[in-house]
């Protein structure tokens, strides 16, 4: 693990990235992801929504990030839609209709069920007010155990997917040395008025709302552990005084694919993630993690 900050490096990482340059290792597909930055603001300018993720995660255990997981196939069924048209999204977000919208799908659903927070309402113009209680809580463990799809979840309440109320803000794939793989595209979205999150998700521990530059700061100490991607995406937010001038910039953001790169480079293997200069990693040949 990284000593001079919060950088997440599993140990194991060396070895599988002397394999693929030796060509011994098959890079596994990436599976489709989505991840929502909920921002609201505060006096002291808007913060971010961080779930913690549970150490024994065989995935970034321990590491701090924000609500997400990958597309259901089901999140590309029909579903009644508010907002920027699903070709508008598929410019945007640099791939076809039908994957746009399960991508825009799989963001809106994974923040209700990690989080509790619901980007949808019974017109285009409304948004759910409140979204707890015992009925909601069942409707949200139905969607985790892939009992509901999203689809019939929103027709069985009469809502409607809030498209318009998610900024599109990064694109980052994962490193094809690492057997669990995530092609993710990164939102921004205001948390609605009067609904509240919760830590709903049974892979965190622990969640909190953050200032960018409180928690930018405990990742640059080593106190907050947190993958590329996470802490990329919340220096990113720093300019930015309040969610408005957050969801402006999201209009404008670059959504080009963030994907690693492993070199041999004299007998050290060189990491760089290209634009990103501060994650780049040179371990010598014979070291570990």
């Amino acid at each position: 693990m990284s000593t001079s900050n919060g950088q997440w490096y599993p140990p194991e990482w060396p070895d599988r990235i002397r394999a693929l340059t030796r060509g011994e290792l098959q890079p596994a597909a990436p599976r489709r992801a989505a991840t929502v930055l909920l921002v609201r603001d505060t006096t002291g300018g808007p913060t971010v929504h961080m779930l913690r993720r549970r150490a024994s995660m065989a995935f970034a255990g321990g590491a701090y990030a924000y609500p997400g997981g990958s597309v259901d196939p089901r999140d590309e069924r029909d579903v009644p839609w508010a907002g920027p048209s699903r070709t508008e999204w598929a410019r945007r977000l640099g791939v076809d209709a039908a994957t746009a919208q399960a991508i825009v799908c799989a963001a809106v659903r994974e923040t209700f069920e990690e989080a509790g927070v619901l980007l949808a309402g019974p017109t285009p113009e409304s948004v759910v007010a409140d979204t707890t209680g015992a009925d909601w809580e069942a409707d949200r463990a139905a969607l985790v155990t892939r009992e509901l799809s999203f689809a019939d979840f929103l027709d069985r309440r009469g809502l409607v997917l809030r498209s318009d109320l998610l900024g599109g803000w990064a694109r980052w794939i994962t490193p094809e040395f690492e057997p669990r793989r995530y092609d993710t595209w990164f939102f921004v979205a205001a948390l609605p008025e009067g609904q509240r999150t919760r830590n709903a998700s049974t892979e965190a521990d622990r969640t909190v709302w953050a200032a960018p530059a409180d928690a930018a700061a405990g990742y640059d100490r080593g106190e907050l552990l947190m993958m590329p991607p996470t802490i990329s995406t919340l220096r990113a937010l720093l300019p930015y005084g309040s969610v408005a001038e957050v969801l402006a910039a999201a209009r404008e953001a670059d959504l080009t694919p963030v994907l690693a790169r492993a070199r041999l480079v004299g007998g050290e293997i060189v990491l760089s993630w290209p634009g990103h200069d501060e994650f780049t990693k040179h371990i010598s040949s014979g070291a570990d993690a």
